[in-house]
């Protein structure tokens, strides 16, 4: 336990001025601020609709849901699972990093939890500033009525189904960044996947779900589905592509200790 702890904080120190650590901040706070401004800009139209509160949280927070679950997630997912290993790459430091009295097994497990970590931080800034700036646009604009609703419950829902799909991608990309030290074939397999995921989603494809990229569109797709036959909160989050995305995620944490555990330090 000791030895994982010192090499998460580790990874914190080489990566803390990294973008894909900034990022994790930077993209909620910028994504969740445009559309807040969108919503105050269009305030006359938007009131105009007579949304009840749930539906105005619903709309209000689709919006970030949407822009970020089927396309800047799985993005930065695999920009985050290159740039922790490539810190070791880029500075051919894995002998040095073997070399220190730690288990390898920290090792990898350290750099993989902080990638979890750092995504698991995006997103709970992405429910947690969505709440702050609808709470900010009803001071500024008292007419959204937006105290009037308590959305808290069905964000964490929601987000924690989106953190869960998006393990599988992780999961996947890790290794392929322990594999290749160089830019564009991780990277560039990732883009591709995470294009053919989309569209394997959105065209209902039933064997979607095989696929890690699909995962965060369909389960924003299913949530979706669910929300509007009823009760808002009445989805189920352990449906086929999360369960999907844990087994891709364990078997494939599994392969990326072996490869790691295999490499040389002479």
């Amino acid at each position: 336990m000791r030895s994982l702890y010192i090499s998460m904080v580790s990874e914190f120190y080489k990566s803390r001025k990294t973008l894909a650590f900034w990022a994790a901040i930077l993209l909620p706070a910028i994504i969740c601020s445009l559309i807040a401004f969108g919503f105050y800009h269009d305030a006359e139209k938007i009131l105009k609709l007579n949304y009840p509160p749930m539906a105005l949280w619903g709309r209000y927070s689709g919006n970030a849901l949407g822009v970020m679950g089927m396309l800047i997630l799985p993005f930065y997912v695999i920009f985050m699972a290159f740039s922790i290993n490539n810190i070791e790459h880029k500075n051919d430091t894995w002998k040095t990093l073997f070399a220190q009295p730690l288990n390898r097994f920290s090792i990898y497990a350290a750099k993989y939890l902080y990638a979890v970590l750092t995504i698991f931080i995006c997103l709970f800034l992405f429910a947690a500033l969505t709440v702050a700036f609808g709470h900010l646009l009803e001071f500024l604009i008292p007419r959204y009525h937006f105290s009037a609703y308590n959305p808290v419950p069905i964000l964490c829902k929601y987000y924690a189904k989106i953190f869960l799909s998006s393990l599988g991608i992780l999961s996947l990309q890790f290794v392929f960044s322990l594999l290749w030290s160089d830019f564009l074939k991780p990277m560039g397999i990732g883009f591709v996947g995470v294009i053919m995921g989309i569209i394997t989603a959105n065209v209902g494809w039933k064997y979607a779900y095989f696929i890690p990229y699909s995962h965060p569109t369909l389960a924003l797709r299913i949530t979706s589905t669910a929300k509007k036959a009823g009760n808002p909160l009445d989805f189920p989050v352990f449906t086929s592509e999360i369960i999907s995305s844990l087994i891709y995620a364990t078997l494939l944490f599994i392969i990326g200790y072996i490869i790691v555990s295999k490499k040389s330090i002479k």
